[in-house]
């Protein structure tokens, strides 16, 4: 179970320290309970059984810790690579809004500055224990939703009937 807690830890890690795309974490923490989810459904193909939904948190709270891990160093490298921007369109807006209050001024320079440690540890954390806990929440949801003992009415297979007695 360790491959797919893997891909969905890469999933959570990748998605949630991209800079428009990881707002969508604050819908509901919409990429870690999907990164859960899609580490369970990838631990129970592998099985002829359905995961149960300890299992399924297992998975994916184990996918939660190592999106924490994957988070770190993408963070960086996307803070890295969008702080020349970032303080580009500060600059500018600060430039061409000649009648903005003096707070929202504070708070655009203080945008142009470079991230402090602080944020990344802080981050972080909230990966680890936030991401744990959401990513075993949607292995659960996974668990659920892909069980493979479909009953009859709901589509599955129909149990063959019992053979007479001899």
């Amino acid at each position: 179970m360790l491959r797919p807690a893997a891909l969905g830890g890469l999933f959570i890690g990748i998605l949630s320290a991209l800079p428009i795309v990881g707002a969508a974490n604050c819908c509901c923490c919409l990429w870690i309970v999907a990164g859960g989810a899609l580490s369970a459904y990838l631990a129970g193909l592998n099985q002829p059984a359905s995961l149960t939904p300890g299992e399924g948190a297992i998975v994916g709270g184990s996918a939660g810790l190592i999106g924490a891990f994957v988070w770190i160093p993408v963070a960086l490298v996307m803070d890295l690579l969008m702080s020349p921007l970032q303080q580009a369109v500060v600059g500018s807006i600060l430039s061409n809004a000649r009648d903005l209050p003096p707070e929202a001024r504070e708070v655009l320079e203080g945008l142009g500055q470079p991230s402090s440690p602080f944020r990344y540890v802080f981050g972080f954390m909230l990966m680890f224990f936030g991401g744990g806990v959401f990513a075993a929440i949607g292995g659960v949801l996974a668990a659920m939703f892909f069980r493979k003992d479909v009953p009859p009415a709901l589509g599955g297979t129909v149990p063959p009937p019992p053979l007479p007695p001899e």
